[in-house]
């Protein structure tokens, strides 16, 4: 039994870091093994945003301090389809911190505190009674697969991918900025909705740049990816040429798979846990990560009910919202009239804020005006 591993992550990310993470902090004389097929650091593509949700997982793993030495920003613009542009203060600040830093700083506070960390690549792995055996050399009461959008060990344990429906795509680089710019821009198009570019500046005369949209909308274009995703950001930022260029794939939360299968918990981008609204996972990475972690100390002889029960207490009705929001937002009426609706009132926009950015829900009022505006703009 000396053999054995309390628990394996499979995945370096904000997911398996966290689920690690917490795991270790709450049993401190744990045996827990992290395994990624890269070393660390290593590029991701992505938006790289840390909203002030993710900040407040990080303090709650014990890392309150992990991002002080980037530059929070607070004001963020958003263009509608339709051409609205809203520039608003958001209540509390974000971080932009790319991942070959981000990533790294997470393994890193993970091994200090104790993990054993190992570049693996797993191919196999099977249930031995109240164990997994991956690779036929690693035993573990328990597993966390984080190991992104195109798991292996979902595939191991016999769950489906996303399907492309729910699945978006995008295209990030970074281009040069002035070092006092700290506005974060979301433009979004009307051709080939839903779809919408960013830049989200650094703070060190860098931003991160990008473009994304839907699979089936790419598909339909009938076009190679590489020019149309490459092609209508260069149109939605004109004086922001990129640089760094890389494609990668969302599944989105609207078409999340099963969590988890037997001793496995699946977490972040490998459970799909993409927000369908903005394309934001750094927050759900960390959040499911933390409570797949807790799961597996906690409830180490059956972990995976303990786990589907602490993610429908943490994003149950979120999840729910930002299904129906999804559906609506297949109009960009819908999102004219949400942002419009931003534009005159303040709370309206720290709502969207919290609903695309973490785990909020939707007041009835708002809603309702954000309903009324899209039928008058409708009908006349």
């Amino acid at each position: 039994m000396n053999d054995v591993w309390d628990l394996v992550v499979v995945g370096g990310g904000p997911a398996g870091a966290a689920a690690a993470l917490r795991a270790a902090q709450l049993r401190p004389d744990g045996r827990i093994l992290l395994l990624d097929k890269a070393d660390f650091p290593r590029d991701k593509a992505c938006g790289d945003g840390i909203a002030a949700h993710g900040r407040d997982e990080l303090a709650l793993l014990g890392l309150p301090g992990l991002l002080d030495d980037y530059r929070p920003t607070s004001r963020l613009t958003v263009v509608a389809p339709g051409g609205t542009r809203v520039s608003a203060t958001a209540a509390r600040p974000n971080h932009v911190v790319p991942r070959m830093v981000f990533d790294a700083r997470l393994v890193e506070a993970a091994r200090a505190r104790g993990v054993e960390v190992r570049r693996h690549r797993v191919r196999a792995l099977a249930e031995s009674g109240p164990h997994v055996v991956i690779d036929g050399c690693l035993t573990a009461r328990a597993v966390v697969a984080a190991d992104g959008a195109n798991s292996a060990v979902r595939r191991l344990i016999g769950l489906p991918a996303s399907p492309d429906r729910h699945t978006a795509i995008a295209v990030r680089g970074y281009s040069d900025v002035a070092v006092s710019d700290d506005v974060q821009l979301i433009a979004m198009q009307k051709e080939g909705w839903p779809a919408y570019a960013w830049s989200f500046p650094i703070g060190d005369g860098t931003a991160n740049v990008g473009f994304g949209m839907l699979l089936p909308r790419l598909h339909a274009t009938g076009l190679p990816g590489r020019e149309v995703l490459h092609g209508r950001l260069a149109r939605l930022l004109p004086d922001q040429p990129a640089r760094d260029l890389r494609a990668h794939h969302l599944p989105l939360s609207s078409g999340r798979p099963k969590a988890g299968a037997g001793r496995v918990m699946l977490a972040g981008d490998a459970v799909s846990l993409i927000n369908p609204l903005t394309g934001e996972g750094i927050y759900y990475a960390l959040l499911s990560g933390r409570l797949a972690g807790e799961a597996a100390v906690q409830a180490a002889d059956d972990p995976l009910p303990a786990y589907l029960r602490k993610l429908r207490a943490a994003l149950g009705r979120h999840l729910r919202t930002t299904d129906v929001l999804a559906r609506l937002a297949q109009s960009p009426g819908f999102i004219d009239a949400a942002i419009g609706t931003a534009a005159h009132r303040e709370e309206m926009f720290d709502v969207l804020v919290d609903v695309g950015l973490g785990a909020g829900l939707v007041p009835l009022p708002i809603a309702l005006a954000v309903g009324r505006r899209w039928l008058r703009d409708t009908f006349t």
